[in-house]
Order: C-alpha cells, then structure tokens, then sequence
C-alpha cells in the first residue's frame, strides 16, 4: 500500500479567520505572518474543510478527503517565538454533520486515526498562548502497512 501526501496552505484571507485585532501579512505561499496581541488563548485562528457548502461559506474544500481505515501523520509547519504555541484540533462529523469526534494536537508532528464513520472533517488552528507567527503549512500523509510514510 501506497501513503499519499496533502499540503495544506493558508489560502483565503478572512475565509474562517480570527480577525478582531489580527494582522495578516501574505509573504509567499508557505509564509503568512499572523500577529494578534489581544486574542485570548484556547481561540481558533484558522480553519480548514473537507467538505463545504460554496453558495454559504464562499470556499472550496481545502482538506484531503480521508477515512477511518488508514492511519494518518499530521505536521504542523509553523514558526513563532519560545514559550509560545499554536495547537491543532481535528473534528471529525458523520454524513449527518454530527461530532462523530474529535483530536487535539499539541506537538508539532503527531499520528492520528479518525473514527469509522467519518463523512468530513475540520482542522482548526487553535492559538496555545501565541501573539504572532510565521505559518508554512500543514502536512497530512497517510501512514503504509509497515508503519512508515511515502512522501510522493
């Protein structure tokens, strides 16, 4: 079995964005600076989907789709100051839209499974105590059989 891989970038500028306070610099694709002083930690900054409704939220998917046979390594790109962090939050929902689930990473590399009767999913970007960062992107591999990854 082959693992494939998704880079997630940070796209749209106030598409799910914290923007109360926030200032938001786009250097290159894999370097958004994002400063904000005031936000209160435990906040989402930055969300991402699997699935979306275009004529509501303005967006097109920007996650994989994925499901709960495979296993999956995430790594979060991102630099900011010591002492300082962002975390990752995965919200799993049933062809319902129901919670069917949910994964908090702190670490900067983690692997995850989501539960069976994933329909879609959400990465939320969750300020940890940080007031600003340069943001590169997020990594998603499906993990092979032997436990290790392909990067293609």
């Amino acid at each position: 079995m082959t693992g494939q891989k998704w880079i997630i970038y940070w796209n749209e500028y106030s598409s799910d964005t914290y923007l109360h306070g926030s200032v938001i610099s786009f250097h290159k694709k894999d370097d958004v600076e994002f400063v904000n002083h005031r936000m209160p930690p435990g906040s989402i900054i930055k969300q991402w989907y699997s699935k979306t409704n275009f004529q509501r939220q303005k967006i097109e998917p920007s996650l994989p789709m994925i499901d709960g046979e495979s296993a999956y390594r995430i790594r979060l790109n991102l630099d900011c100051e010591p002492g300082e962090e962002c975390l990752m939050r995965l919200v799993f929902y049933d062809r319902y839209e129901k919670e069917a689930g949910s994964i908090t990473v702190r670490d900067k590399e983690t692997d995850f499974r989501c539960p069976l009767k994933t329909y879609s999913y959400r990465l939320q970007l969750i300020n940890g105590g940080v007031t600003q960062f340069h943001f590169h992107s997020i990594v998603i591999w499906e993990v092979v059989a032997d436990g290790t990854e392909e990067n293609n």
